[in-house]
This record gives C-alpha cells, sequence and structure tokens, in this order.
C-alpha cells in the first residue's frame, strides 16, 4: 500500500458492486473510474460477479465467527506508524492477540501504541524479538521498503511466520534471499498487496483462462497519484541542510541497512518513497497492487529484458530521487500455452494512453491497467482488479452474468485471513514470498532501468544478472552499511 497517503484519499468509489477488497482499495483519486451513475457496462460487471463479490470489511470478518481461543495467534507488528498499524488492527479484528508493537518513531506510532495498552513496547525488532522469544507466533513489517528484508529475514530464522508490506524488498538479491528463507525456515509468508484476496482478481484470471479476449500480448499499467511524492527532485537542494533529529526516533535505526545519510524531515517520517536510497518510487508502491492481476493471470515471472524511458532527468545529477515521469517496458518470452506479453508501466506525467477503438463513455485508468487480447480488452483499477471489466460491451455480455465462465479459484475472506489461516491450517497463504518475490522483482528491475535510460538491459533469471551491462549489476545486489547484513 502507498502506507503514506490513505488518510487523503477521498471515499470508496460508487460502484454498482462493490469488489471484495479491504480498507486499502481501490479510491477516486487512483481508481479506473468515477461510477457516479450505474450504466449498462457495469450492470453487466455486476452481474459477472455476484455474491462473491461482498467478504471482508476493514477489521472484521463478514459472515465468519472469529477465532477460538485455541486458534488466536500471538502477533508482533514492527513499523506501526501508518500502514503497518492497519495491517495490525487488521489481524486484531480477526480475533488475534497484538502481544508486541516496534517502531522507530514513538511519535509516529504514539495512536497505534494506545490502541493496544497491553502489548509491549519496543524501539529495536531484535531486542523484541530476543526478549519475547517464543511468546510470538508471527509478525506484520510495515518499516519503510529498505528495512524489509533485514526485519523480515530476522523473523523467519527464528521461525516466526511473516506477513511484509510490498514491495518485499529492495533489491533482487533480497528478494532471492527470502524466498528462499522462507522454504527453510519453514514460515507462512505473505505480501501485503492486499486486492490478491479479491473476489475481482478471481473473475479477472477466470476471464483470461477463458479466452474471454483471446491471446492476451500486451498490458498497459501505470499509476498517476502522488506525483509530488515519488518525485522528489524539487527538494534535492535541501538534502544537505543540517536538521537535529527530534526527540523519540531512533534515526540510526530508522536508517538500517542503508548507507548513512544525515537525518531530514524530506524523508522521515513521510516521503522515503520517492528517494532511491529508502524507497521504490511510484512502480515500488504500485506495480504489487496494479500488475498482480494480469502476473496471476498470464503466469508470468521474470521478464527477459526491460528498458526504461525517463523524462527530464539525469541520474548522475538526480540519482537520489525518482523521475518525474518514466514508461519502462518489459519483455516476457512465452510460456506454456502462451506466447510472449510485453508489459509497458506508465507514471508521473507519463499516463496510460487512449488505445484505438476505446468506448467513449469509458475512462482510462489513472491507477490501473488494460490487457490487451486479440479478442478484446480487460480494463481496472488498482489492488486485485477492481472495476474490472470487458470491452467491447459485446465481450462483457459473452462473459458475465449466466454466461460467467465457472468459477476456478476459491473466493476467501480476505488477505489478512488468508494468512492466519494458512497459518493455522498449514497451507501456503495465496500472495507468499513464492509468488509476491516475482511480483516484486519485476518492480525492482524496472527500477534499475531507471539508472541507465534509453538502454535495453537483458535479464538472465537463472544466472541473477544482466548479461549485457555490468555497471546495472551493481544494483542487483547492493553494499549495506556495516554492521548489518541479511
Amino acid at each position: 500500500m502507498p502506507a503514506e497517503h490513505l488518510k487523503r484519499r477521498s471515499t470508496p468509489w460508487r460502484a454498482a458492486i462493490t469488489p471484495n477488497n479491504s480498507h486499502q482499495l481501490t479510491r477516486n483519486s487512483v481508481s479506473t473510474h468515477k461510477f457516479d451513475l450505474v450504466n449498462r457496462r457495469q450492470f453487466l460487471y455486476g452481474a459477472s460477479m455476484g455474491v462473491a463479490a461482498f467478504n471482508i470489511l476493514p477489521g472484521r470478518l463478514n459472515g465468519a465467527e472469529s477465532a477460538s481461543p485455541n486458534e488466536k495467534l500471538n502477533v508482533a507488528g514492527i513499523g506501526i506508524g501508518s500502514q503497518g498499524g492497519r495491517d495490525v488492527d487488521e489481524v486484531a479484528g480477526l480475533g488475534h492477540n497484538i502481544v508486541a508493537l516496534c517502531d522507530v518513531d514513538e511519535n509516529y506510532a504514539a495512536k497505534e501504541f494506545a490502541k493496544y495498552p497491553n502489548a509491549k513496547r519496543f524501539t529495536d525488532y531484535r531486542v523484541m524479538l530476543d526478549t519475547l522469544g517464543k511468546e510470538i507466533d508471527s509478525v506484520v513489517i510495515g518499516t519503510p521498503d529498505h528495512t524489509h528484508a533485514v526485519i523480515a529475514m530476522e523473523a523467519m530464522r527464528r521461525g516466526k511466520h511473516v506477513y511484509c508490506e510490498k514491495p518485499l524488498a529492495h533489491s533482487v538479491h533480497e528478494v532471492r534471499e527470502l524466498m528462499a528463507a522462507a522454504h527453510r525456515y519453514n514460515v507462512v509468508t505473505q505480501l501485503g498487496n492486499q486486492g490478491h484476496a479479491s473476489a475481482t482478481i478471481r473473475r479477472l484470471c477466470e476471464w483470461v483462462w477463458a479466452g474471454a479476449i483471446g491471446q492476451v500480448h500486451t498490458i498497459h499499467a501505470g499509476c498517476d497519484a502522488f506525483k509530488n511524492v515519488y518525485c522528489q527532485i524539487p527538494n534535492l537542494a535541501k538534502v544537505d541542510q543540517h536538521n537535529d533529529v527530534p526527540k523519540g526516533l531512533d534515526y540510526d535505526l530508522w536508517i538500517g541497512p542503508a548507507a548513512f545519510r544525515p537525518y531530514s524531515p524530506l524523508w522521515v517520517p513521510w516521503n522515503w518513497r520517492g528517494w532511491m536510497p529508502f524507497g521504490g518510487g511510484a512502480i515500488g508502491d504500485w506495480i504489487c497492487h496494479v500488475v498482480d492481476p494480469s502476473f496471476w493471470a498470464l503466469d508470468l515471472d521474470a521478464p527477459a529484458t526491460v528498458q526504461a524511458e525517463v523524462t527530464d532527468y539525469d541520474p548522475a545529477k538526480q540519482g537520489l530521487s525518482y523521475p518525474s515521469a518514466t514508461k519502462i517496458t518489459f519483455e516476457f518470452p512465452a510460456k506454456n500455452t502462451r506466447g510472449p506479453v510485453k508489459l509497458v508501466w506508465y507514471d508521473g506525467d507519463n499516463t496510460i494512453p487512449k488505445p484505438k477503438d476505446f468506448p467513449a463513455d469509458d475512462k482510462i485508468p489513472g491507477t490501473g491497467a488494460i490487457l490487451f487480447g486479440d479478442k478484446g480488452m480487460i480494463v481496472h483499477g488498482s489492488h486485485g482488479g477492481g472495476g474490472c471489466h470487458l470491452v467491447p460491451d459485446s465481450v462483457m455480455e459473452q462473459y458475465s452474468g449466466k454466461n460467467a465462465p465457472s468459477e476456478k479459484i476459491t473466493r476467501i475472506k480476505g488477505h489478512a485471513w488468508d494468512w492466519a489461516d494458512a497459518i493455522r491450517t498449514g497451507r501456503k497463504a495465496g500472495s507468499n514470498f513464492d509468488y509476491g518475490g516475482p511480483l516484486t522483482q519485476v518492480a525492482l528491475l524496472g527500477l534499475i532501468a531507471i539508472r541507465f535510460p534509453g538502454q535495453t538491459l537483458k535479464w538472465n533469471d537463472k544466472a541473477v544478472r544482466f548479461t549485457n551491462n555490468d555497471a546495472a549489476n551493481q544494483y542487483v545486489n547492493p553494499e549495506y552499511r556495516k554492521g548489518w547484513s541479511l
């Protein structure tokens, strides 16, 4: 989730049928549509979804009882000041015990601390894990991107199940290490791309598998939200200004494995997503939501090539910040019965272009995607394919209502529920690290390509390296600050 920005979002969009999503679902500011009227296309969409669209609301289960006492998990939250706190709240709403809370910023986390007066409080996650040991079954991680891997690894090493906000990690090497560790320590993992639990993403997959739009060959995806967060170029001149570290913030621990830089309110506690050492820009924040439906439906994995186009950006001069606009093209090779797929990502001032013959009464997603097949298109917003519908209307009619494809994927009660239930039943969660890791890796490869604009980088996934650019390989496994390791 774009953790820092939910407070500024508007109310949920007014759809004929509200997809099964949690409280972070697509909002007016980032959705495909603002459904003011129930038109023919929406009616068909609602009919195709049926009752499966209604499932979970934030913080509680619909139509299900809370866990019995002997099924409750003892959960610790790490990085709770923003999205991590919302994740903790959702787990607590399922009936589980919040036994510990950890945050490096006592002021930013104060409201969340106050919600759970019986939870033990910590600043350092390592001290928490040492102190409580077996009292903790599982952890929820909502810290900035650059500390996800070290925290998740430490938790798994101690046998804790892990729910980690997206993106899973800040480098390709970290992703690979976390995927391997989840197997090595036999723990249940879940990436925080909440829409993966929705009914809409399942319907989208079933449309693709039923051949509703034929062979999918191209995906246009993107995010046009929060441009002043993901691009920090206007603030570069202020980076070297001296600022005292606020009382109550353990800044050295906040920096963690990243190269040390003096404290700046430019990135703590807000806007760190727009700074390369700490966040992943728009693509890091959104690809695990926006591309998730295509990734699942088309069984995508690693791209063979990636190329970035950037606007008014010189990596040598502005390399701390992400560009004001990017267009990143990924080429995925053919796999099993599908052909090759091209994914084009747009963000900032670059937006998804309007396709030829696109309906006049439809709207291009600002944050969302269009899947192009040889028989039609699927258009959707963020978070589990919110608002997904088929284009043209004739195709929608053919695959909706009583003609909707049979359900191939079990509908579930929510993303946090899926993780907790997987822990209790000994199965894998839907967006476990084996799935969420490769999905995150797509974004991370795009972030490397931004540093080499205009160059086509060839990726060898088995060797975990680029074959035609040694300079790019240094960003696959960047060096940690002294004293930090996986």
